[in-house]
């Protein structure tokens, strides 16, 4: 009996290729090919759970036509030359053993390529100087330079390399490509208004601007021949008012619909403007799911007979099943919820839904800078995928008598992976429930993702077989009398309590997930002390509830951005968006100096006035510290070698840190 997601489980056949389903990964960059662009084995094992889970395509991101050329990435796969085709072919037989197609996005970034990085300018459709090419030379302390514009030559010679890329896959056997015409990449660059300012045929009008992505389109046709697919991603709105837009978009598409086979819609510009599109086509937990598939429902409504991808926080296959059944896409292209979970179309196509390990759209998995492989938040099978063959933990040699002292996402990691080892193992949970700071974390209404993922982690992990003590204290005393072989420490981290202000200790001063939670009482008029993530969520969660909500939070506003994107990634920008939009008061550079019953006293950092803000309760959101009494009380309780501290009792991070060093630390004993 087969699946009720009869959509997104119904083959199709394109130039007589069968492809066995609708879901595609979209395309990632897994840091795990040589620096030189090759192909390595690890790079194959990293990608053989993809292809094992289901999914009928497998994109991996922006492979370059011509590295000396054209390189933004430290392991960027070099289609350039023909060196390239036997190691690829690993990556293609491999996808094959799955009835899976292993391909690339096909790419050359054109002005995102730094000078220093080729050692010439970047090469462009005109000789124009980018915001991002502004933003490095600042960075770098130089002067900026403008791109190359292409002369005819040049012209001819990239399309030629665009072809070749394709065919040097096809010989390698693979039979799709993605090519890059979006997000601010050369074709786009020829194709949008923001960047083409030539007067020549390659550009001023839509048709002129559109005829160096057809002269790539009709040459990888040329020398791939019939039997290849060409899907064309594309931004449908680059979003930036200069930009290209989405009814210019729909005049391109009908420009390109006969040379093509699937068109491929995003959204938005990749490095430009510091970012500010980037959230256009890689959605953070703060934003709406199935965030573009408008764009592709109105592209379909628009061409009916061409084959639509949709891609953006399509999270999961029901939501698959639904855009594809409603006819908006023909196809959808999910990234970090397939590397979240691999197995998740084995899953749905077995009607097991709800044991899909949930995405929670964090970003954890983008580490760029600098550059390392990519793993995962909830998934931390990606990080350590050369210990474990085909993702499964193997039984330990000696069963072993072991103890896990707390249950948030660490001990809860460390626990399963234990189970799985074999072991006989004991849980300590001094609360009446596991989850750790995932339960707080996921109390706000807008946040869906951890709500789902909470979910799930609670359901999975009540399938192991484990003693789980709750409302049970660890200590010394009671590991010592157990007599344990092995102790993983996973007790968390408390707030950050200032006590030497005065009135910090109050009746009516809160740490704020308290609050959220509703554990303690709170008034009307908030004062929010910290603008972290914690903070800002809860300021938003409270001004939607109808609460006055103010911020104060010490550092600049500078410093105060850059530490939420390193904390947050996008989601950072998102909620300042957010807390703009809500008209909730944010002042930064302001340090809180004492606590009233009825406001507070902050200093500012500036001019060193004093300020009050009138409020009824105080809500701290000023981070957390490892709990590392508590854990070195205990660390000695078994033989040292086989004591591990994990998580945010280790050093105060997130879920990813927490689940990966859990796990981790499992795997091992």
């Amino acid at each position: 009996m087969g699946s009720k997601y009869e959509h997104v489980f119904s083959p199709i056949k394109i130039r007589g290729i069968d492809f066995k389903n609708r879901v595609t990964l979209a395309p990632p960059s897994p840091n795990v090919a040589n620096q030189d662009g090759t192909m390595t084995r690890d790079f194959v094992d990293w990608m053989r759970p993809l292809a094992r889970g289901g999914a009928a395509t497998l994109y991996v991101g922006n492979a370059t036509i011509d590295r000396l050329e054209c390189h933004d990435e430290e392991t960027q796969i070099d289609l350039g030359t023909d060196k390239c085709i036997l190691p690829l072919s690993w990556y293609a037989e491999m996808a094959a053993q799955y009835n899976c197609h292993a391909s690339f996005e096909v790419n050359h970034n054109g002005k995102d390529t730094a000078f220093e990085t080729v050692g010439h300018a970047p090469y462009s459709a005109s000789a124009i100087i980018t915001s991002s090419e502004i933003t490095r030379a600042k960075k770098l302390g130089r002067a900026p330079i403008p791109a190359i514009e292409m002369t005819y030559e040049k012209i001819a010679e990239t399309v030629n390399k665009f072809a070749m890329a394709c065919f040097r896959m096809q010989q390698a056997g693979m039979d799709i490509c993605l090519l890059h015409g979006g997000h601010g990449n050369l074709i786009s660059q020829f194709t949008s208004p923001l960047y083409n300012k030539r007067q020549d045929e390659y550009g001023g009008t839509t048709e002129k601007r559109a005829r160096f992505a057809i002269e790539v389109c009709d040459a990888i046709r040329k020398q791939v021949g019939p039997k290849f697919v060409i899907e064309y991603r594309i931004s449908a709105d680059e979003i930036a008012p200069e930009g290209m837009h989405f009814d210019e978009t729909l005049k391109l598409i009908e420009l390109l619909q006969d040379h093509i086979d699937i068109i491929h819609v995003s959204a938005g510009l990749h490095s430009d403007f510091d970012f500010k599109y980037y959230r256009n086509w890689c959605q953070n937990y703060m934003m709406p799911r199935a965030f573009n598939v408008h764009y592709a429902r109105d592209v379909k409504k628009a061409f009916p007979n061409l084959l639509v991808n949709t891609v953006g926080s399509i999270t999961d296959l029901d939501m698959a099943e639904e855009i594809i059944g409603k006819g908006w896409s023909d196809f959808v292209a999910m990234c970090r919820p397939l590397m979240a979970d691999p197995d998740m179309p084995r899953k749905y196509a077995q009607n097991r839904p709800e044991d899909r390990r949930p995405c929670l759209r964090c970003d954890a998995c983008t580490r760029f800078m600098p550059p390392r492989p990519l793993n995962c938040a909830v998934n931390p099978y990606s990080g350590v995928f050369k210990e474990l063959k085909d993702g499964i933990v193997p039984k330990a040699p000696v069963k072993k008598k072991v103890a896990v002292v707390g249950g948030g996402p660490a001990g809860l990691y460390a626990m399963m992976a234990l189970v799985d080892r074999g072991h006989d193992v004991t849980l300590y949970e001094k609360t009446d429930h596991l989850g750790g700071n995932v339960v707080p974390a996921a109390f706000p209404p807008f946040k869906l993702d951890c709500q789902d993922y909470l979910k799930w982690l609670l359901r999975e992990t009540a399938k192991y077989d484990a003693k789980i003590l709750l409302n049970t204290e660890a200590t010394k005393e009671i590991l010592d009398k157990a007599a344990y072989d092995a102790i993983i420490l996973a007790v968390g981290s408390k707030p950050i309590i200032p006590s030497k202000i005065p009135g910090i200790n109050k009746p009516h001063v809160h740490w704020a997930p308290d609050a959220e939670m509703g554990k303690v009482p709170v008034g009307d008029k908030l004062m929010i002390v910290g603008g972290g993530a914690v903070g800002l969520e809860a300021a938003i969660d409270f001004k939607q509830m109808g609460k006055d909500v103010t911020v104060v939070e010490m550092v600049s506003p500078e410093t105060h951005l850059e530490m939420l994107r390193s904390s947050s990634k996008r989601a950072g920008d998102e909620m300042l968006a957010i807390v703009e939009e809500l008209g909730i008061p944010l002042h930064r550079n302001n340090r809180l100096e004492e606590v009233f019953d009825d406001k507070v006293v902050c200093k500012d950092m500036i001019t060193g006035a004093l300020i009050e803000y009138p409020c009824d309760t105080v809500l701290l959101s000023l981070g957390m510290v490892p709990l590392t009494d508590v854990a070195d009380s205990m660390r000695h309780s078994a033989a040292e070698t086989e004591v591990f501290i994990v998580g945010d009792a280790k050093a105060v991070g997130n879920i990813s840190t927490a689940t990966n060093g859990g796990f981790q630390a499992a795997i091992h004993i």
